[in-house]
């Protein structure tokens, strides 16, 4: 019972991934023309995930300590590690990244950026992007290794 409950989380936590980073909020940036609208938009949609990922990766770790019996060690050490991981991923970009962006954002109210903030805000946006891309990632090795 408890290893359903396990996959239905993983796969919620997997699929809202998915959904706002490679179809939501492509779709917000290629629909919108207000390039600020959007990312605003794309900015709360990807805050809203952060705290979805954090839900789902305690109630995981809690889930695998609950039914740790019925898990053999090694496979339930891979689980807690993948968790873990994107765990990590979520806390490095929502409270070390996305900060950093949002303080550039404040310093350019109009939207204009000068070349070196835009060059830092580019930066940034990059990691983030590839933190977001190794997660991702990780949520298909936590979904295939479940069952």
């Amino acid at each position: 019972m408890l290893s359903r409950v396990r996959f239905l989380v993983a796969t919620l936590w997997a699929g809202s991934l998915w959904t706002v980073g490679f179809v939501v909020a492509p779709t917000l940036f290629a629909t919108l023309s207000d390039r600020m609208l959007a990312g605003t938009i794309a900015g709360s949609l990807f805050r809203v995930e952060a705290w979805l990922s954090i839900a789902c990766a305690l109630i995981l770790l809690a889930l695998l300590q609950w039914d740790a019996d019925a898990l053999e060690p090694k496979r339930r050490r891979l689980l807690g590690a993948l968790v873990l991981s994107m765990l990590v991923c979520t806390l490095v970009s929502y409270f070390g990244i996305t900060p950093l962006m949002a303080e550039l954002r404040a310093q350019a109210p109009s939207g204009v950026m000068d070349d070196a903030m835009r060059s830092r805000f580019g930066m940034l946006h990059g990691v983030s992007t590839l933190i977001f891309a190794v997660q991702s990632l990780l949520a298909g090795v936590l979904i295939w290794k479940q069952q």
